[in-house]
């Protein structure tokens, strides 16, 4: 009784030691993102009247000048809408293929993959669809005028922005990479090779003189006109994909959210060409019979399934998973409870179940075929949850001459050959394959949860393929578990993508004895230094709201 009693209060007794930022409430309105300065902007405009979605594109605009490794005008993402009615929403605005694009295109004359191609340079860019989703979602959702919701951005990156200790670092890290792809460009360097630190001033201006073109015309300020013509003059100079037909034929599209149902709560996810809402589905279903609240967090019985789980779910998603227009998605059937059940049937406690023996389910009638997040709740109630991502960090390294923005790498998110590993070692199948004007599959997972019809929590990460782990893990964290949205968000967290077959974890998530027992059960436990950066809100039951703001980043909870 009383070893059990410690197992369960030792992991909160090293939260309570490791968590480093106070737990934030606010009544009126809340914005949570990954860097102080985009968090302060989105709420500023929440107290000048703007609404949850007018926020999202201040902080959105905000990311691409102070958040470059992630924050962006030249990628993609997905946005996850709740309205103070119940009504959900759900934004594609996902990266396309170049029409001229193809399933081969980083294979080499004997099909093997060439390494790199397709994670960094220009051939690894897809056609962006940031600012065509910031400007759908406004123009259907927002209340304020467009030009007043830039203004901060076009501030920051004309007056300059004070860099973090982590900023700094970042940006000291890609130098070498930064001057290898951008010859005669010195975007985000440092004068005289020196190294960036924090407290430093950096000035974008072409940023700002690109940001100013998109608050006066909106998003022909960038798929036409001279953002689009610098575009395409930085593809020709190195004989990229991208033309100016790419660009103006780019739409974002309002897709059906997924539903599903976890005991009594709703959640509310993207569907694909994300493979969060369908993965997050089928892993609450699939541990919703087992006693978590009994466990505790850190119990071997808890890990166990969770793993078992995701082991699972990762193997369906390897297999079924694409652009919903391309290929035929059974999402039906692969988040009915039934299928979810069986798919746990041979879960032994005994005995890890190899990776090897588990194949995607099979349906009948079917073939086989860096990011970040913010979540905003206002004070009407209408919620915001918004992954947004250049894939890799700075994506493809490769700024657009005159422009002064990176683009993308998403083009590693396609599987660039059926069933060998991408950047993230996630295997792909011919439903994720190359295409023309095809969206890549993508792990982002913007979620919202409602209980008993009433909104109860936003949440999202980035993490590439941990996202969706992490984002599970902390829903469980608050519902199950009992933490406060701020001890959700800083738990340590474990990781399993079926391929390769090993657990990746946080320093802090297993004690020496329980990787014992663990790798008795044959499993593989490999550390890693940090997964994810988890922005989170909950709603209390006096309405108010509760932020979460991971100690992993710069992330700030800002509240009124």
């Amino acid at each position: 009784m009383y070893k059990f009693f410690l197992l369960f209060i030792l992991p909160f007794f090293i939260l309570a030691q490791t968590t480093s930022k106070p737990l934030i409430e606010g009544k009126q309105g809340m914005v949570v993102s990954t860097h102080p300065v985009a968090s302060d902007i989105g709420l500023a405009i929440l107290k000048k009247g703007g609404n949850a979605i007018d926020a999202a594109v201040a902080v959105n605009f905000a990311l691409a000048v102070c958040h470059p490794s992630a924050g962006n005008i030249g990628g993609g993402g997905f946005l996850v809408y709740r309205d103070k009615s119940g009504n959900v929403k759900a934004l594609d605005y996902r990266e396309k293929a170049p029409s001229a694009a193809n399933r081969d295109m980083y294979l080499d004359a004997e099909g093997k993959i060439i390494p790199g191609k397709s994670m960094t340079g220009i051939f690894s860019v897809g056609v962006p669809g940031t600012v065509a989703g910031m400007h759908e979602m406004h123009d259907k959702l927002g209340k304020l005028p467009w030009k007043v919701l830039l203004q901060p951005a076009v501030e920051l990156a004309t007056k300059g922005l004070l860099l973090t200790d982590r900023e700094a670092r970042g940006l000291n890290r890609q130098r070498v990479e930064f001057l290898k792809e951008n010859l005669g460009k010195t975007y985000l360097l440092s004068e005289e090779g020196k190294e960036w630190k924090a407290g430093d001033l950096i000035v974008q201006a072409d940023l700002a003189a690109s940001l100013e073109r998109i608050a006066r015309k909106k998003s022909s300020g960038f798929y036409r006109g001279q953002t689009a013509s610098l575009i395409v003059k930085e593809m020709k100079g190195k004989n990229g994909l991208i033309t100016k037909k790419d660009l103006k034929n780019y739409q974002a599209i309002w897709r059906t959210p997924i539903k599903s149902q976890y005991k009594n709560y709703q959640i509310i996810g993207m569907p694909p060409p994300s493979s969060g809402g369908v993965a997050l589905a089928q892993l609450l279903q699939m541990v919703a019979p087992y006693t978590f609240k009994k466990w505790g967090p850190s119990s071997d019985s808890t890990i166990q399934v969770m793993v078992e789980a995701e082991r699972r779910v990762y193997a369906d998603r390897s297999n079924w998973l694409g652009d919903p227009d391309f290929v035929k998605v059974p999402v039906n059937e692969l988040i009915d409870s039934m299928y979810t059940s069986s798919r746990m049937g041979q879960m032994n406690f005994n005995q890890a179940t190899k990776s090897s023996d588990i194949l995607a389910g099979v349906f009948p009638g079917y073939e086989s075929p860096e990011t970040t997040h913010y979540s905003i709740v206002d004070g009407e109630g209408n919620a915001v949850s918004i992954t947004t991502t250049l894939n890799n960090s700075y994506g493809s390294k490769v700024f657009v001459g005159g422009a002064g923005f990176l683009l993308n790498d998403e083009m590693d998110d396609f599987s660039a050959k059926a069933g060998s590993p991408n950047l993230y070692g996630l295997i792909g199948s011919k439903a994720n394959e190359i295409q023309p004007n095809k969206r890549m599959l993508s792990s982002m997972t913007p979620t919202i949860v409602e209980e008993n019809g009433q909104l109860k929590m936003v949440v999202g990460t980035p993490g590439g393929a941990t996202i969706i782990t992490s984002v599970f893990q902390v829903v469980l964290n608050t519902l199950e578990m009992g933490m406060n949205m701020q001890q959700a968000v800083e738990y340590p967290r474990f990781h399993h993508q079926w391929m390769p077959d090993k657990i990746t974890a946080e320093p802090a998530r297993f004690s020496e004895d329980q990787q014992g027992r663990l790798k008795a059960k044959g499993y593989t436990i490999s550390p890693v230094s940090a997964i994810g950066l988890v922005e989170g809100i909950l709603v209390l039951p006096n309405g108010s709201l509760q932020g979460g703001a991971d100690s992993r980043g710069d992330d700030k909870v800002s509240a009124y």
